[in-house]
């Protein structure tokens, strides 16, 4: 009875050791695996901040910037983003987000020869890109308008309501080496044969690089999933949509939504915020960014955010 006792104990102290060495195996594959993969995929967000002092917002604290700023960095913040993309930011909403992304370098707000104003809102509302300083070499930058003459700061064409632009970096993984480009824009508000024509000029412009070279177009494009600048980018070769890629060719709701959340009347209830990629890249997640405190949201779009990996 003592050694069949002695069999079983020895039996159950061989299992221990057996599932202890499996679950050590196992972290450390999945942690050699992690490490291996980690440094080539990165977190991106797409969010329009709405732009600052806004006559039609004084009349409601939970639109008005210095209540809802700290909303907007902290949900920025709390999802650890390698580059994030901003549109309609101004002087003093873009004075505060270099004060508390210490971690980022910006690019994009260009001032005063891009904008004769310095204060207020006249119209040119920058897209701006933070890309995280530790991790990535600025390789290249650029920024054009959106019009016949884009290389004449504030300039339109098209009929469009207002001057609208491009910011655009090239990266490179300090870790890897590996390089990709991000595009910001926010196209016009008012005509839709406009903005054909503005995602016509960005996509002609991407073309210069090679197919395979991963290209990402972020931002406010003002046309739901059936509108003629979206129908166009999906006859262009090779440009996808992040969440398309992981939910399908569908409506997923509305994007922007007044500073109600769900509460928003869903007269247009659609998505007019995108991240269209090109190039050798898969999406890994993608999903809207919700977040709020209280009645107080980030601003009056959701944000959007997604995972990819460069191959």
């Amino acid at each position: 009875m003592k050694k069949v006792y002695t069999f079983v104990l020895k039996n159950k102290i061989m299992r221990k050791i057996c599932l202890t060495f499996l679950v050590i195996f196992s972290f450390l594959f999945t942690f050699l695996q992690a490490k291996a993969e980690g440094p080539s995929i990165y977190k991106i967000m797409t969010c329009n901040i709405r732009i600052t002092g806004l006559p039609d917002d004084a009349a409601f604290p939970e639109r008005i910037w210095k209540n809802r700023r700290d909303v907007s960095v902290n949900t920025i913040l709390s999802k650890n983003p390698d580059i994030f993309c901003m549109q309609e930011v101004i002087y003093d909403s873009y004075k505060y987000f270099k004060e508390k992304f210490k971690d980022y370098t910006s690019y994009g707000f260009a001032g005063p020869e891009m904008d004769p104003f310095t204060s207020g809102y006249h119209f040119i509302g920058k897209n701006v890109i933070f890309y995280r300083t530790a991790r990535f070499e600025l390789v290249g930058s650029g920024c054009y308008w959106l019009s016949e003459t884009p290389l004449v700061a504030g300039s339109s064409s098209w009929g469009t309501a207002r001057a609208r632009h491009c910011n655009w970096v090239r990266l490179r993984d300090k870790r890897t080496g590996k390089e990709f480009r991000i595009l910001d824009i926010h196209l016009d508000h008012k005509s839709d044969s406009a903005r054909r024509k503005q995602i016509k000029m960005v996509t002609d412009e991407c073309s210069q690089y090679a197919p395979q070279f991963p290209q990402i177009v972020c931002g406010d494009f003002n046309a739901g999933i059936e509108s003629a600048p979206i129908k166009y980018i999906r006859t262009v070769e090779g440009w996808k949509e992040m969440l398309e890629t992981i939910y399908g060719l569908k409506e997923l709701g509305f994007s922007y939504h007044g500073f109600k959340g769900e509460d928003f009347e869903k007269k247009k209830n659609q998505r007019i915020d995108f991240m269209f990629y090109r190039g050798a890249m898969d999406i890994l997640d993608a999903q809207y960014v919700k977040d709020h405190k209280g009645k107080i949201y980030p601003s009056d779009h959701y944000f959007l955010m997604a995972n990819f990996k460069i191959k």
